[in-house]
């Protein structure tokens, strides 16, 4: 008889890091919706919103597998501080793809069926996310040993979730009753933006700082550097969307308040995004050229760009400027470049069996 840790053996290494690649492919198809229509790119949209989709629920069967045959692995994970953080990816899954949903997946879906999707996937990713944020957070805090060296940007993706959910949650507010409904998820969203806006800031000062003192990244860990680009253009592009709606839910005065906040917070944010984008790609073409290994870690070069491909578009609609939208553009341009070198580099990995190894044992090899 087969032992709850021997099936199905290659189910045992697949951390919650995997989602990352669900949320990567889905904000493809969603920073590709806030571009300019140009033709041919809403049908290969549609065609990678399907395809995250497929992803989330081929992610999430592997990961009830893993929790149900390797608990203790799982288990395991949570405890470690350089896992524990990845399990913030799960949320950020399930919220991308059903904001990829109603943004690119109505044309398939149809209007009514895409909100449901949305509704859905946009309730459960908020609850998790705010279960993890806190509990991750405790972990950190009370169970996990660190030490300054051991800072990382992985540790920011404990407190991305409610950031995503506040840039998720806006387009659902016209969907709801007039009134009080609306006025609560839109300023819920405001607070979970201030939540994960605040949180972030206590963490970068610790990962800059643990850059300069400590060194550098190991190489196969360069990407995670990446990740921090995830809360300065999520949060760009959540006060954005928020302001969009804001007629929907408040008086005229608040409107124009919100409007005018978002032009404000996000110009000198992505000012200071871009000057992360660039140390990041410098940070990584060293890596390269000192041979990286292409490893999962790969994924953190996607979703942090979507961020701000979205946040960079939401600046050109509300400021009128045409630099902001070839900004957009190029980002987005970037953005699908290197999807296409991960997910085929996901592929490889999965066919030789690469991805799912111990990882313990690929770092003594």
């Amino acid at each position: 008889m087969r032992t709850a840790t021997a099936w199905p053996s290659p189910l045992r290494h697949l951390g919650p890091n995997w989602y990352g690649a669900v949320m990567g492919t889905a904000i493809v198809a969603s920073a590709g919706a806030t571009l300019p229509r140009i033709p041919g790119l809403r049908t290969g949209l549609t065609v990678v919103w399907a395809l995250s989709a497929v992803m989330l629920a081929g992610v999430v069967t592997a990961r009830v597998a893993h929790w149900v045959h390797h608990r203790d692995q799982a288990r395991a994970h949570l405890l470690d501080p350089g896992v524990a953080p990845y399990y913030g990816c799960f949320p950020m899954a399930l919220l991308s793809v059903g904001g990829a949903t109603l943004s690119v997946g109505r044309d398939v879906l149809g209007e009514h069926i895409a909100v449901v999707v949305d509704a859905v996937l946009f309730s459960a990713g908020t609850a998790i996310g705010l279960t993890v944020t806190a509990t991750i957070l405790y972990l950190m805090l009370v169970r996990h040993r660190l030490e300054p060296a051991d800072a990382s940007p992985a540790w920011v993706l404990t407190v991305i979730p409610p950031m995503v959910a506040s840039a998720v949650g806006p387009a659902l507010v016209p969907y709801l009753p007039a009134g009080q409904p609306r006025e609560a998820l839109l300023l819920g969203c405001y607070a979970m933006f201030g939540l994960s806006l605040l949180a972030t800031l206590t963490l970068l000062p610790l990962i800059f700082g643990r850059l300069m003192l400590h060194g550098l990244l190991p190489l196969a860990l360069t990407p995670a550097v990446f990740i921090v680009l995830g809360p300065l253009g999520q949060s760009t592009t959540a006060v954005g969307q928020l302001a969009d709606v804001a007629h929907t839910a408040v008086g005229h005065s608040y409107t124009r308040a919100l409007s005018a906040f978002a032009v404000v917070y996000g110009v000198p944010v992505m000012g200071f995004a871009l000057l992360w984008l660039a140390l990041s790609v410098l940070l990584a073409v060293r890596a390269l050229r000192r041979g990286m290994p292409f490893s999962m870690s790969w994924w953190a070069f996607t979703f942090p760009i979507g961020t701000c491909v979205t946040a960079t578009a939401g600046l050109a609609r509300h400021t009128g400027l045409d630099a902001f939208q070839w900004l957009a553009v190029g980002l987005f341009t970037l953005l699908v470049l290197l999807w296409v070198v991960t997910w085929s580099g996901t592929l490889r990995g999965l066919i030789s069996g690469a991805l799912l190894a111990d990882p313990a044992a690929a770092q003594r090899a």
